[in-house]
């Protein structure tokens, strides 16, 4: 692994493809959106070519999301180690957040009609602390639940050894 802080002595472990699937979706939709509104009002206020001049930048700016969200997806790893979750993302700014399971106080997954779409969901962790939240979206729904089973247990054990 590539990061300085992180800890070289774990397995890591990479959440699905078909993230960026749905992301790519999920910013298609946004990006049509926006390029019909921009074509329908610069069309009408300044004149049809400035709404296709506008469609056009749109276009570039959903090629160069397309880019980062494939580069993004293939960031976001995690690690179950003996006492703590470790979780890791990001391309220029990375961030790694460790989670200790005694601090959990709930794990939620989560899925939208995109996500279930593409068969995946979203593990949120949740602490008393927000800052120290992490969520580990992508995953398939089998390993959702049994990561939100495990870290439940575990957080459950970790509190009651204190």
């Amino acid at each position: 692994m590539d990061d300085l802080f992180a800890p070289s002595d774990v397995s890591w472990t990479p959440v699905s493809p078909k993230l960026a699937s749905v992301r790519r979706v999920s910013a298609g939709i946004s990006f049509g959106l926006l390029a019909i509104v921009a074509l329908v009002s610069l069309g009408m206020l300044l004149g049809w070519l400035y709404g296709v001049l506008a469609v056009v930048l749109i276009a570039l700016g959903f090629l160069w999301s397309w880019v980062l969200i494939g580069r993004n997806q293939r960031s976001w790893k995690y690690a179950e180690r003996e006492d703590e979750l470790l979780v890791s993302h990001g391309i220029m700014f990375r961030q790694l957040v460790v989670v200790p399971y005694g601090r959990m106080q709930f794990v939620d997954v989560a899925a939208g009609p995109l996500e279930r779409s593409f068969g995946i969901a979203t593990v949120e962790l949740h602490t008393a602390t927000p800052a120290t939240d992490a969520k580990i979206p992508g995953l398939h729904p089998d390993e959702a639940a049994r990561l939100r089973d495990r870290l439940s247990a575990l957080g459950q054990a970790q509190a009651w050894g204190l």
